[in-house]
């Protein structure tokens, strides 16, 4: 018999709660999608957090999945979101026992979100049949996953597997591709008002000079700073999602002229973005309970 397993997936403006079924690694019906503000407080966060999960009907004896975003205790349950500008509230506190006072269940495993997404897009998307998969979501922020033989690694570069702690041009990644910096980047090259990423790669594609050259910085700058990972990590595949995956095609060419130095390995866009998550979450609270 399949066994179905409860999971939520934190992002910075919503949650996602969701069934997985391990029998093939799919999410069952619609996820639950609650919205949340990360300047909320701790007991607003939490029980926003558990609305998603609250439709879903899991057991009493049931062990949850949860996809967080960085910097947390994942084997601890704590949050340590110090000085990142989101779920401030959150720094210290134990967010599983939060949880679970809010919700049935024996217990829950936390796994970081771009590992969850990795091993989802591992497990049934566009890394399957891979032994080596690395995964990149570009989005708010740009988050990175390494699974091996069915496991999340630490290549060592970049630092916990996380590329949000690389630099590139003597700077922080994140301070040159990123939601923020991209149109920041954009605001100061046109004098115009910010508009979201998305706008601007139309714009790019519509032959707009400051927009193409705000793009092509960056990614740029992600293919010099992830080749040499990439290449010491041996990937087979490199799957991409998160938000800014939409515009993948625009950006490719630009992240292999930053590479060029690399042999690159096949890049996908992710076959599940919205629910990759979700199942590398399962994934998670059924191995780490076998």
């Amino acid at each position: 018999m399949s066994a179905i397993v409860p999971v939520l997936e934190v992002g910075g403006t919503h949650v996602s709660g969701a069934s997985v079924d391990t029998d093939d690694w799919t999410v069952t019906g619609t996820p639950d999608r609650v919205p949340i503000d990360g300047a909320d407080g701790s007991e607003q966060l939490l029980d926003g957090f558990a609305r998603a999960g609250s439709a879903l009907g899991a057991a009493g004896s049931s062990v949850w999945g949860v996809a967080m975003p960085d910097p947390f205790d994942y084997a601890r349950g704590i949050g340590h979101f110090q000085g990142v500008g989101k779920f401030e509230s959150l720094d210290g506190v134990d967010v599983r026992a939060g949880l679970l006072a809010r919700l049935p269940g024996e217990g829950m495993v936390f796994g970081n979100d771009a590992d969850a997404f990795t091993l989802g897009e591992w497990l049934a998307g566009a890394g399957r049949g891979s032994d080596r998969v690395m995964g990149l979501t570009l989005g708010t922020g740009i988050g990175t996953g390494w699974v091996a033989d069915g496991s999340i690694i630490d290549p060592g570069t970049p630092p916990g597997g996380r590329a949000h702690r690389l630099f590139v041009d003597g700077a922080p990644l994140e301070d040159v591709v990123s939601r923020r910096a991209i149109r920041t980047a954009y605001r100061l090259s046109t004098g115009a008002a910010e508009p979201d990423v998305a706008e601007i790669a139309e714009r790019a594609r519509a032959g707009e000079r400051a927009a193409e050259a705000t793009l092509a910085h960056a990614m740029q700058a992600l293919g010099r700073a992830l080749a040499p990972p990439i290449r010491d990590f041996a990937a087979e595949v490199v799957v991409v999602g998160g938000s800014m995956s939409a515009s993948w095609d625009l950006f490719a060419p630009w992240f292999a002229e930053g590479a060029a130095d690399v042999r690159l390995p096949a890049i996908r866009l992710a076959a599940d973005p919205d629910g990759a998550a979700l199942v590398g979450a399962a994934y998670l609270a059924v191995t780490s309970s076998d």
